[in-house]
């Protein structure tokens, strides 16, 4: 499906946000689903759009971890206590620098200009099978497993076929939006770690401790300006503060009523707040282990297992017979010729590239 669509100066952005990339987990057969329906609503076109190149918001991202990493391990180094998310950044981050050089090698801008770029939504402008890649990370909670990514492709497939080039593309595009997802967990944990050290300042001035004089309405003061404050810095300093009388320490009476007024509870906002750091700790665990599957998955063997052109081709001929490198010069001869139509892709030769992502 090839739409012309007219120009849009300012469309959405993925970027907009820095909300770790989770929605409902599905079920294998709910993935088929959900991948049949991002099919039928994600027509390409031919139009170029001004967007961000993800190659560009892929130095960003690595920006913003080799920032976040310097941080955790600089509070490591000064005794502090860390999540299980941090930990597992602070352990693997060469692996994520691997992650980066590989994206980096196989993702020229030549390639990335060939590929079939989406018309409408919030990824217009960017390739289509980028917005493919999102849809699965969103919904398995960035698990990758290369049986649900090969029937989440097939079932897209049944609707819209992807190009030569596209399906070479998925495991390099997969992996940008590993890495995506994981600088959004990593802001989180660097926001959530400055919030907590606030509510410790916050709380030694209260209680006059470590050096500071007490200072009773340190926190209305703070909150004189009538922002929420943020769940982290709640639950840090409800945690400091809960053993203190209200009658001689009334900051503890104070936030609860600011709370209340705001629509909530200290309790709700703590117990929120743990089930945040829970399903992060499983993400950032999740992104982690799917950057390793990644590496060790024969994508060669995958891409024969999900490409029309060769499905198409082992019914022709002794195709299935052939190695690989021969497979790849008939599939090569074949789109050239012509034969096998918009499966080939722009460039008439596996969509500009020859060898897996």
């Amino acid at each position: 499906m090839t739409v012309t669509m007219p120009w849009r100066s300012s469309p959405v952005s993925p970027w907009d946000n820095d909300e770790i990339l989770r929605a409902e987990l599905f079920s294998s057969e709910r993935l088929e689903q959900h991948a049949a329906s991002l099919a039928a609503a994600q027509p390409v076109t031919r139009r170029r759009s001004a967007r961000r190149s993800l190659n560009a918001r892929l130095k960003d991202n690595e920006s913003v971890l080799l920032s976040a990493y310097r941080s955790i391990a600089a509070a490591v180094e000064e005794g502090h206590a860390i999540t299980p998310a941090a930990e597992w950044l602070l352990d693997n981050y060469h692996l994520l620098e691997e992650q980066i050089r590989e994206i980096r090698a196989d993702l020229p801008p030549g390639f990335y200009r060939q590929l079939p770029k989406l018309a409408d939504g919030p990824f217009t402008g960017y390739p289509r099978v980028f917005g493919l890649a999102w849809g699965y990370i969103a919904h398995t909670d960035s698990r990758f497993d290369p049986d649900s990514l090969r029937l989440f492709v097939r079932a897209y497939q049944r609707v819209q076929p992807l190009t030569i080039g596209e399906l070479w593309a998925v495991a390099i595009t997969l992996r940008i939006v590993l890495v995506e997802n994981l600088r959004r967990a990593a802001v989180r944990i660097v926001s959530s770690r400055a919030a907590r050290l606030d509510a410790d300042l916050a709380a030694d001035r209260l209680l006059g401790v470590n050096g500071y004089a007490t200072e009773p309405d340190a926190l209305a003061r703070r909150g004189a300006g009538g922002d929420a404050f943020l769940p982290a810095f709640v639950v840090q300093l409800v945690l400091r503060l809960r053993d203190q009388d209200p009658n001689t320490t009334p900051a503890r009476r104070w936030l609860e009523e600011r709370l209340i007024s705001q629509g909530t509870t200290a309790d709700e906002i703590v117990h929120e707040e743990h089930q945040r750091q829970g399903t992060a700790n499983v993400t950032v665990r999740n992104i982690i282990t799917s950057m390793r599957l990644l590496s060790d998955v024969d994508w060669t063997e995958f891409f024969e297992s999900v490409s029309p052109v060769d499905e198409l081709l082992r019914s022709m001929s002794g195709f299935a017979a052939m190695d690989f490198p021969s497979r790849g010069q008939d599939r090569t001869r074949d789109c050239r010729r012509g034969p096998l139509g918009r499966r080939c892709g722009p460039g008439g030769r596996d969509g500009g590239r020859g060898a897996p992502a």
